[in-house]
C-alpha cells in the first residue's frame, strides 16, 4: 500500500469560471427559497429541507491511532457532544413517497483548534449522503442538476409522487442488471430504505491534517444493523420516515466514524467527487464512535430547535480539515445564502451551540 499524500494547497486546481457558477447556484438557490417560503410563510432549507430524523449523541475519538490519523479533530482521544440531522434532498417538504437519496449531517461540540475563515462556534461539522460518490464530477454539472431541481420544486405533489413511482421501477430494473443511476436516484428513484440502516460517506475529499481523506459513517449497533436495506411502506404515507426514526431510535444505536486517506492523486482525484477511491488501495479505518442513547429520533418540538435554529456546512470547522475540490469551493458561497436567508425571512437567528439540549 502506498503512502498517504501529504497535503499541499497545490492539490486543488480551481478554474476561471467557478466563480461565476457559484454566483448561478446561489440564483438557483435562490429560486427554491423564494418559491418554498411563499408556499409555506416559512423558510426551510434550499436543498435537504424535510428532516427525518434530529438526535442527540456522543462522539468518542480513539485512542492510539496511527500518526497519519491521528491528525486535526482525531489527534486527541476524547469524548463530545454531537447532533445529527437525517434528511432527504429536495428543498421542499414532500411525501415520503417521492423516493431520493437520504442525507446525514453531523455537528460535534467542543472543538477547539485553528478555524476555518468565517467557521463561527467551536464546532466541526460533516455532511454525508448514503452514496459513495457526489452525483456531479465538477461544479458545471451540480449547476445543470440544481437548476433541475429548481425547476420542480413548484410542480403538483401528485405529480413528484407519479414520477417517483415510475423512476424507482426504472433504477430496481436498471439494477436487476447490474448497474445502477445517480440522476434516476436524485430524481425519484433511490429505494426508500430506512435511514438508520444506511451507511453515509463524505463524498468529497478533505484536508485530514497533514494529509487528505474522505469519510464515512458505518451503522454497527444490532439496533442500526437489522435495518440495513429495508425499505419502509410510504404509500400515502406523509411522514413514514420520521415515525420510524421517532420510534426505532428509542433503542439508540451506535454507528463507527471512518477514515479513507488519499493515496494517490490519479486514481483517487480531489477534484472529482464522482469517482470513488478504491478500498483496496486504501480501505476505510474507524478514527471515531458516534453513541446516541435511547430517545425518541424525531419531534416537532426538536425540528423547530434544530431546523429552524441550526445550520451544517462543510465550511463549518477547523482549518484541519479544510473542504477540498471544486464541489466543496462552492458550497462555501451556497450553504451560507440558504442559513442567511432562513434567518432573515423567519426572524430567527442560525447559530453555532454550545450544547446539545434536545427536547
Amino acid at each position: 500500500m502506498r503512502n498517504p499524500i501529504r497535503y499541499s494547497p497545490e492539490i486543488e486546481h480551481p478554474e476561471e469560471e467557478e466563480e461565476q457558477t457559484t454566483r448561478l447556484l446561489c440564483r438557483a438557490l435562490t429560486e427554491i427559497l423564494d418559491t418554498t417560503s411563499g408556499n409555506y410563510g416559512h423558510a426551510v432549507r434550499a436543498v435537504h429541507a424535510k428532516s427525518h430524523g434530529l438526535i442527540e449523541a456522543s462522539f468518542e475519538i480513539l485512542p492510539d491511532l496511527p500518526f497519519e490519523l491521528a491528525q486535526g479533530l482525531f489527534a486527541q482521544p476524547g469524548s463530545h457532544p454531537a447532533l445529527i440531522r437525517i434528511s432527504t434532498n429536495p428543498g421542499d417538504l414532500l411525501p415520503d413517497s417521492v423516493s431520493v437519496p437520504r442525507g446525514l449531517a453531523l455537528k460535534i461540540l467542543e472543538v477547539e483548534g485553528e478555524r476555518l475563515p468565517g467557521a463561527e462556534g467551536r464546532t466541526q461539522d460533516f455532511v454525508m449522503a448514503n452514496a459513495p460518490a457526489f452525483a456531479a464530477p465538477d461544479a458545471a454539472s451540480f449547476l445543470r442538476s440544481l437548476n433541475r431541481l429548481a425547476r420542480t420544486t413548484d410542480q403538483a405533489t401528485w405529480a413528484k409522487v407519479a414520477l417517483s413511482a415510475v423512476l424507482r421501477g426504472a433504477e430496481k430494473a436498471l439494477e436487476s442488471v447490474g448497474g445502477e443511476s445517480a440522476l434516476l436516484k436524485t430524481m425519484g428513484g433511490a429505494p426508500n430504505v430506512h435511514p438508520l440502516g444506511e451507511t453515509y460517506f463524505s463524498q468529497t475529499a478533505f484536508r485530514h491534517g497533514g494529509f487528505v481523506a474522505k469519510y464515512q459513517l458505518v451503522p454497527v449497533s444490532g439496533s442500526l444493523v437489522r435495518h440495513r436495506g429495508e425499505e419502509i411502506p410510504v404509500a400515502g404515507a406523509q411522514d413514514a420516515l420520521r415515525e420510524r426514526v421517532a420510534h426505532d431510535m428509542t433503542e439508540g444505536g451506535v454507528w463507527e466514524f471512518r477514515a479513507q486517506l488519499c493515496r494517490d492523486l490519479e486514481t483517487m482525484p480531489v477534484e472529482d467527487p464522482s469517482v470513488v477511491w478504491s478500498e483496496d488501495e486504501s480501505p476505510f479505518v474507524t478514527v471515531a464512535r458516534l453513541t446516541a442513547p435511547p430517545q425518541p429520533g424525531w419531534s416537532e418540538a426538536r425540528a423547530q430547535a434544530v431546523d429552524d435554529q441550526r445550520r451544517f456546512s462543510v465550511w463549518t470547522g477547523l482549518a484541519a480539515h479544510r473542504p477540498l475540490g471544486a464541489i466543496n469551493r462552492v458550497r462555501r458561497e451556497t450553504y451560507k445564502l440558504s442559513a442567511d436567508y432562513r434567518a432573515a425571512f423567519n426572524r430567527c437567528p442560525v447559530q453555532e451551540p454550545e450544547k446539545v439540549s434536545l427536547p
